[in-house]
């Protein structure tokens, strides 16, 4: 059997593609036998360690209408988009299971305003840890839970590498990047309002400057998970790195989710020769310290 531990990072929309390097993986033999993920990577190793196949997974994020998921509720919590939608559909998909229930080990992370620190979440319920772990700082409101005030995850770790080592200390650990590398060169930014947001809230602001502001936003959101996470790489690298081609995907945009997954599984593709030679490595190294001696 072909074990090794996976961390997937955070990125948003990007995030689909996920489900196709998880895909692949198993196609390819490898038993995921322990998973850590930062923002929507947070989301989607829940809904795995919880016993959802990626094709499940594939299928129960294609249903979900992501014109309304961060509509704002009437009751809502400052911040310019809602997680109350997002919170009814987990009630819905996990329910109370809590990571005792698992079927892996797994953990996610999210960062707590009042320490400034990164926080590791593994105990309690799912639903709670991926509420905090996706909720991205200026969009959407802390989550309280116990005193603290967490945000998303990737605001101190986009890819948790070394949270997957420590879950698996035996094992080869593939990170899943969703940012590019950093290139010196400046690229011109567009000024389109991302199309996940409520048309509803899109009326009330298109004709003001906030709306551009709020795209900036995203954009310099994006620009700093991406500088954090090759400074995260160089300190705490994987064994093997897949980086899905979905560099030009924003945050919050509307997307098919089953094209995005296929950019996973190509980049998985990409990286199976490094992974097959990591995974001998491994196996050769194990031997070496465990196996018996020869007489």
């Amino acid at each position: 059997m072909k074990e090794i531990a996976v961390a997937l990072g955070g990125g948003g929309a990007k995030g689909n593609s996920h489900i196709g390097v998880l895909r692949r993986l198993e196609a390819e033999g490898y038993r995921i036998a322990a998973i850590a993920g930062t923002s929507i990577g947070g989301l989607i190793a829940a809904f795995y360690a919880a016993g959802y196949s990626p094709v499940e997974i594939e299928n129960i994020f294609s249903e979900v209408d992501q014109s309304k998921l961060y509509e704002l509720g009437l009751h809502a919590q400052p911040g310019l988009l809602g997680l109350g939608r997002v919170s009814a559909w987990l009630d819905e998909m996990l329910g109370e299971k809590t990571f005792a229930d698992t079927r892996i080990p797994c953990a996610l992370t999210a960062a707590d305003l009042n320490c400034n620190c990164e926080v590791t979440l593994s105990s309690g319920r799912l639903k709670d840890a991926v509420l905090a772990s996706i909720a991205v700082p200026g969009i959407f409101p802390p989550y309280k839970t116990e005193g603290r005030h967490l945000v998303d995850g990737g605001v101190l770790n986009p890819v948790p590498v070394s949270l997957a080592r420590s879950l698996a200390p035996k094992l080869p650990v593939i990170a899943v990047a969703l940012s590019s590398p950093l290139v010196p060169t400046t690229h011109h930014l567009p000024m389109a309002l991302p199309s996940v947001i409520p048309d509803s809230f899109i009326r009330r602001i298109t004709r003001l400057n906030v709306a551009q502001a709020m795209n900036i936003f995203l954009q310099s959101v994006d620009m700093s998970n991406q500088a954090i996470t090759e400074l995260r790489l160089k300190i705490e690298p994987p064994d093997v790195l897949v980086r899905p081609a979905v560099s030009e995907i924003g945050l919050l945009d509307q997307v098919i989710v089953a094209d995005i997954a296929r950019l996973g599984e190509k980049a998985t593709e990409a990286v199976l020769p490094d992974l097959e030679r990591v995974m001998q490595n491994s196996k050769g190294l194990f031997n070496r310290l465990f196996g018996r001696k020869r007489k």
